[in-house]
Parts: C-alpha cells; structure tokens; sequence
C-alpha cells in the first residue's frame, strides 16, 4: 500500500477545500487535496451559476412577455427549450471548467483521486476507482466534502421521474410540466424559472417556509406574489406520489377542493441538503459528534473540540453559501497551517440573496434575533415597493422592505426584502450593519433620485421615528451588536 505522511490533509476540492489549499501553501508544501468525484465546485457545475442562467433566460422571457404594460407589442413569444437548456449547459461547461482548469495548476504531487475514509485521528484510507488503497497520515486534515441533496422517502415512488438540481441542468429541453417540492433557495428560483419559460409547476411546502424569509409581513407578501404565478402552498398535506404511465401523479388535499391528483412529467426534489460526512468514517477521528453524526466545531476556528480537525464549507451545515464557504476555507485553512495556535477568523455580517423576481434578501439579525437580544426593545420601519416611484416607471412595483434597529443606541440590526434589487440593497445594508452604523448615520447618506435605493431611505425615517420614542435599552442591551 502506497503510504505518503503530509501536514496537512484537505478532504473535497470545491470552494472551501481549494481556499484552504492556498492558505496552507503559504506555510507548508506537505499537503494534499483528496477528492473522490470530479474537480468542479458545487457553485460551478450544480448550483449558482447553471441555475442563473436559466433564470436569466426566464426573466428574459417574462420581460418579453411584459411588452404590453409599456406599449411595447410583439407578434408573440416562442420559446425554445432546447436552445434554453443548450446555453444553460455551454455556459456552465466555461464556468466548470476555468475551476477545473485552476485545480490542474496545482502540483501533480498535491492531488489525489479516491474515497477518503478516517482510520484514525491521524490516519486516512483512500480508495480509489479501481479498488487500490493508499494511505495518508495527516498531522491536520481538513474537511471539507460538501454536500449533496437530501431526498424524503415518499418522493423516490416518483422513481426515473424524480430529480433533483443536479440533474435539471443536463436536460435538453424543457418538459411540460414539473411538481416543485420545497419552497426554499433552490426550490424558489428554479421553480419560477420554469414557470416563466412555459412549465407548468406546482409547489408544495411543509410548515409555512418561503425560502430564507423569517419576518411574517415579508413571508405573507412573497407567498401572494409567487401565488400570482403558479400554485405554491407551503403547509401542502400531500398524501401520495406514485409514477404512472403519463409521468408522476401526485395527490394532495386542495384547502377549497378537497382530494386532488395531478400529473406531472416530473418531481423535483428540492428539500434541501446533506452535508457529506456519513461516508467518511468518521467515528474513527476521535472527536465529538452531534445527534445527526456530524462534528461539533467552533464556527470561529472551524476546529472540532480541541482537535487538530477543522470542517468548512457546506460539510458543516452552519451556512451553505459560496462566499461563507471561501470565508471558512480561509480560517480553517489557516488554522491547520498554524496549528496549535489556533485564532478566531473573521465572520461576515450574515448576507443571502434569493434571485427570484422579486428579489428575497435577508440581512443581519433575523426579526427573532433582534427581539431576543434587545429583549423586545426595538423598532421597525418599512416600505411597501407598489407606489414607490422608481419601482413604478420600471414595472417592478411589487414588495416589502422592513428594517430593524436597536432602542437606545439607534444601531442598525438587520432587515428582511421581498422587492426589486434586492440583491444590491442588500449589500447596502450587509455592509451597514457590519460598520456598525446607527440608522441616523445611514439615513446622513446621499440617495439619488429617482432609485429604488430611496424606498430604502422610506424604511429607514420610518425606524429613525420609532427608535426616537421608545424606552431605553435593558441593560447590557446596547452591547448585544449586530451581525458576528
């Protein structure tokens, strides 16, 4: 069996493990990245960018569509499965392969293909495609293998009809019609993706979630707005899926109708993800595991107990998103390079953006959050996007904003968006928030005129007036601080 002893053992080549890579470069050249599948992040070859680009020809589409509104008439819209799919797939093709091309610079001697498995603390078994072994003993290891799509048992009777985001963007044209279920992040955005390049969809929830959105006036307002489109029900009391002869048919109960069965060409399975942990052994590394198996770790260091192991990115299940991923191969990474001198890194205000039309972003403390910390000592202001004037001219009219402050400081906590360009106010109020800036401070800012950004201004007087009439702060209240 080959053996090879290394300082540092990444495990998974996406976004967090090749980040890692580079900052434990700048330290040690014994190092080595172990990938079991083919190089591409998650990002690259499954998930932002493929699905981006059938949203950009959705929204394409739907533009078309809205020609009227603006007296703007065509002959009429034809769309092209095949040619949307074709460019769907071309473009994430370039996008996977400048990751792949960038994998391939890395030295021969650093890479290794196979199925990593822990031995031990310190010992990892690889296996590869044609069964050889080898192994590697590692003083720190890095886990960062990613995730994949976890899918409830009653949807595999949809059998060769069910899939799942990965296998979407490898169609060549688009079906007739698809059964959505999960109305989260990818649910959302490949579900109204669909619908507006001609599918029929129908989305089906359980427990009233609409993507990321935890702020009720913002979730009741989303939920109408999809509803406009195609049929969403977030609390759906689905009782059978079952494949038939004409594709899936699947039976729910109708709040108005009663029993119904529909039948679609597919299911999509979009009921979130599972951190690839349960084939690494790792009951064998010696560290603390929660009720699901996977690791405790502290999401400062991203170190497992008092360990020389470090998990980042989606592996760890803290916070699924690209820039969260880089940001935790970078600490991690530089952890294991450094062991035993362990640092906290920094953590980001937290940012998500949803790219359906209207945009959902979620900034800062969540509504929850603040009324915890603040001990219900906050106040609220928001906008309505229906009469806001730019919004109007183009129009995207449709939308809730609402932003969150501390009583007695005036800091800005957070906010929820369920509007147009929401995706750059977001980042707007991301980088407040991380600033540490008090609403009187934001609102000192220039807004130009006419943009959107001035239904923000709206939101933000309306909680500048209710941070000035409310009780002072409990104590240790102005020290709770927004963001991490």
């Amino acid at each position: 069996m080959e053996k090879r002893e290394v300082d540092v053992a990444i495990i998974g080549v996406g976004t967090a493990g090749m980040v890692a890579y580079q900052r434990v470069r700048k330290v040690t050249d014994k190092v080595v990245l172990i990938e079991a599948n083919r190089y591409g992040t998650t990002c690259a070859r499954v998930g932002c960018m493929p699905s981006k680009l059938l949203i950009a020809a959705a929204d394409n589409a739907h533009q078309m569509a809205l020609g009227p509104v603006f007296g703007n008439h065509a002959d009429g819209i034809r769309i092209d499965g095949q040619a949307v799919m074709k460019r769907v797939r071309q473009e994430r093709d370039r996008f996977v392969a400048s990751v792949v091309s960038s994998v391939d610079k890395f030295p021969d001697a650093h890479r290794l293909i196979g199925h990593a498995r822990f031995a031990g603390p310190h010992r990892l078994k690889v296996e590869g495609a044609s069964g050889d072994e080898r192994e590697v003993q590692a003083k720190r290891i890095i886990i960062a293998t990613g995730s994949r799509p976890n899918i409830p048992g009653f949807l595999k009777d949809a059998k060769d009809r069910l899939v799942v985001n990965d296998d979407l963007f490898e169609w060549k044209d688009l079906p007739g019609s698809v059964a959505v279920f999960g109305p989260g992040v990818i649910g959302l955005e490949l579900g109204q993706a669909l619908s507006r390049l001609g599918v029929r969809v129908r989305m089906f929830g359980v427990g009233g979630s609409i993507g990321p959105i935890q702020d009720d006036a913002i979730r009741q307002c989303a939920l109408e707005a999809f509803n406009r489109e195609f049929p969403l029900d977030p609390e759906a009391d689905v009782t059978r899926v079952a494949r038939t002869d004409d594709g899936v048919a699947v039976t729910f109960n109708d709040h108005e109708r009663g029993p119904v069965t529909e039948t679609f060409d597919y299911v999509l399975a979009a009921t979130g993800r599972r951190p690839n942990i349960d084939g690494l052994d790792i009951q064998n590394a010696d560290i603390e595991l929660d009720d699901q198996g996977l690791p405790l770790f502290d999401p400062y260091t991203l170190r497992c107990g008092d360990s020389h192991i470090f998990v980042a990115g989606d592996a760890n299940n803290e916070l699924p998103l690209l820039h969260e991923a880089a940001d935790e191969g970078r600490i991690a990474g530089d952890n294991a390079a450094a062991y035993p001198d362990v640092q906290a890194g920094l953590r980001r205000t937290p940012l998500a953006v949803v790219f359906t039309d209207p945009q959902i972003a979620t900034v800062g403390l969540t509504i929850d959050q603040v009324d915890e910390r603040c001990r219900g000592r906050f106040g609220v202001g928001e906008v309505s996007f229906e009469d806001q004037g730019r919004s109007r001219v183009m129009g995207k009219n449709l939308g809730l904003l609402r932003v969150y402050g501390e009583r007695g400081s005036g800091l800005f906590m957070g906010a929820e968006m369920f509007g147009p360009a929401a995706e750059h106010i977001g980042h707007l109020l991301a980088w407040s928030v991380q600033r540490r800036l008090t609403v009187s401070e934001m609102l000192e800012m220039p807004f130009y005129h006419p943009v959107i950004e001035e239904g923000l201004r709206t939101a933000l007087k309306q909680l500048n007036r209710d941070l000035s009439i409310g009780p002072e702060p409990a104590e240790g209240c102005t020290d709770c601080g927004p963001g991490v």
